[in-house]
């Protein structure tokens, strides 16, 4: 790192100031440190124990423009108890809806230790006026929701104009009322690992809890392991640097159990296995939790 880490209520020229002078990404060394990682399952542990710490750290996703009340309460029953014919099977860490299903979600969960992800903030482009955004979020939150995921102004960003997507984060940061905030990149946008590390600081800054790679909306994709390592880097410097706790969000695209396990062996072995935790790494997935319920069955 170039320059200290700026803490606490930052101005937004100094954020900027910041994120201009961090070192570029080594694109050759990000990718050879994955290559060299073995695609297995964290050190120290079974395949059924890296299994259920999977699924323990899995948003269960639904956002689709049909979703309905019942649909997302059957979400709710599945997150809560992925494997009906099995107890030891842990639940989810949350359930992921739009914000105007936040409240059904809330009931049937009421009594459960799954929480509450509500989108907002006008998900999944972030294409509408500031206070739209704000009372989007403000309204996920009064319908129950424990954490928010709202998404990057990628104009902005991509424009040059980091002041202004810090500014907008900082009043949805405002909006969450100490609900967990994650930040969505859309890192597919973005247009190299150098703008992934800048997004990741610029949103750390504005006081995300998470940074999180993908809406699961852009036909160019979601989550990659170069795009994941490098907001893990980022999220740790922040971190030791800030006093908090930070983590990333990998989502788009992860849906298999050999898929998960090869994200979670590279926390483990790039970062430290502690991250492997619901407050420092999760999964955003729909098809994901079947699979690893699957997964599990095979070898009990």
């Amino acid at each position: 790192m170039t320059a200290a880490v700026p803490t606490g209520a930052v101005p937004a020229a100094e954020v900027v100031a910041f994120l201009d002078g961090l070192p570029p990404v080594d694109a050759r060394e990000v990718a050879d440190t994955i290559a060299d990682m073995p695609k297995l399952e964290p050190s120290g542990r079974s395949r059924l124990e890296s299994l259920d710490v999977a699924l323990a750290l899995t948003d269960l996703t639904t956002l689709e423009g049909t979703d309905t009340p019942d649909r997302v309460r059957a979400l709710c029953t599945t997150a809560a108890r992925p494997d009906p014919d099995d107890d030891s099977c842990p639940p989810v860490a949350a359930v992921c809806v739009y914000s105007d299903l936040v409240g059904v979600a809330a009931a049937a969960l009421t009594g459960t230790p799954v929480g509450v992800a509500g989108v907002a903030g006008t998900f999944p482009s972030g294409r509408a006026p500031l206070g739209v955004r704000v009372a989007d979020v403000r309204a996920a939150v009064e319908a129950g929701a424990d954490e928010i995921d709202l998404v990057l102004d990628r104009a902005a960003f991509l424009d040059g104009r980091q002041d202004q997507a810090y500014a907008e984060l900082v009043a949805l940061r405002e909006a969450c009322a100490g609900r967990r905030l994650k930040v969505i990149l859309e890192n597919s946008e973005l247009r190299d690992l150098d703008d992934v590390q800048r997004a990741s600081w610029l949103a750390l800054l504005a006081g995300a809890d998470m940074v999180k790679t993908s809406t699961g909306k852009s036909a160019a994709g979601g989550a990659t392991m170069p795009d994941v390592l490098v907001m893990l880097r980022a999220a740790r410097a922040y971190g030791s640097a800030a006093g908090r706790t930070v983590g990333v969000k990998a989502s788009g695209g992860i849906r298999t159990a050999d898929d998960a396990l090869a994200y979670l062996a590279l926390v483990d072995r790039a970062i430290s296995p502690d991250w492997l935790s619901s407050d420092r790494f999760r999964f955003g997935a729909s098809s994901l939790v079947n699979d690893l319920v699957s997964a599990r069955a095979r070898i009990r």
